[in-house]
């Protein structure tokens, strides 16, 4: 076992399933302690369970300044502090430019933006208090780096969590806290089956047909998995990273060069 997090304190947000259920289990592995953070608290209390005693369950809305606090408590109450954060949960939407709806755009935002700024928001406070500096990680993706023809609301919350990271991380380097973001690709798992069911909507595909199309035209030569991100996550966690302030990575076989 590697320990390249040892003695860490670990929040992850959407972390009960798929990616942030991964970066805990990276994390644990790497020697950190890791509050699971999610809206589902049972299926969020289930995924510490099976981590293990280096894990804990918290329930989350980040679309609420009033529960992501509590939650940062809860986090602190538990562990004594708060070292790393990632913010990963997040919300996926499809439709052609004409049938975008309030509340459609409301929730993704909330999800998407508004999550991500207020959680770094009350975690940074923790951590400049700490004195001790931090690491704060977003989810962005290659959806974040350009338009697609029917995925404008989820782009632009992508994009906006890149130039929130850039903004953060000016800002809060100061107090030794690190803000980055990674950019996954196209991820195989529960997430990408809801977004498969988008495009069989409105691209009249069959079941399974755009998670085949996109899964071939990644120039590796496959989907990525969870385990794939990993990697960065604890680099971006890790001592390694110090110097790294508001960086975007692209994790995603080589679909976006930047």
């Amino acid at each position: 076992m590697s320990s390249r997090l040892q003695g860490k304190h670990a929040m992850i947000t959407g972390a009960a399933r798929g990616i942030g259920l991964a970066f805990a289990k990276a994390y644990i592995g790497e020697g950190a302690r890791v509050a699971i953070c999610d809206i589902d608290i049972g299926r969020a209390e289930q995924s510490a369970k099976e981590l293990g005693e280096n894990a804990i369950a918290v329930k989350i809305d980040v679309t609420k300044k009033e529960s992501i606090d509590a939650a940062v408590r809860q986090v602190v109450d538990a562990f004594g502090s708060i070292d790393i954060l990632i913010n990963n949960a997040a919300l996926f939407t499809a439709a052609p430019l004409v049938e975008i709806t309030e509340a459609d755009y409301r929730r993704v935002f909330d999800v998407n933006v508004y999550g991500p700024l207020f959680t770094m928001q009350a975690v940074a406070a923790q951590m400049i208090a700490q004195g001790k500096g931090g690491k704060i990680i977003n989810m962005a993706s290659q959806a974040g780096r350009r338009g697609e023809p029917l995925v404008a609301v989820y782009c632009a919350t992508k994009a906006a969590v890149i130039s929130l990271t850039q903004s953060a991380a000016l800002n809060l380097i100061e107090h030794k806290i690190n803000v980055n973001a990674i950019a996954p690709g196209v991820v195989d798992g529960e997430h990408w089956d809801g977004v498969d069911a988008f495009f069989a909507k409105y691209e009249n595909k069959a079941p399974g047909q755009k998670k085949k199309e996109v899964g071939e035209a990644v120039p590796y030569g496959r989907m990525g998995t969870t385990e794939d991100l990993t990697g960065m996550a604890v680099f971006l966690a890790s001592a390694d990273s110090d110097y790294v302030v508001a960086q975007c990575y692209n994790v995603d076989g080589g679909q976006w060069m930047s």
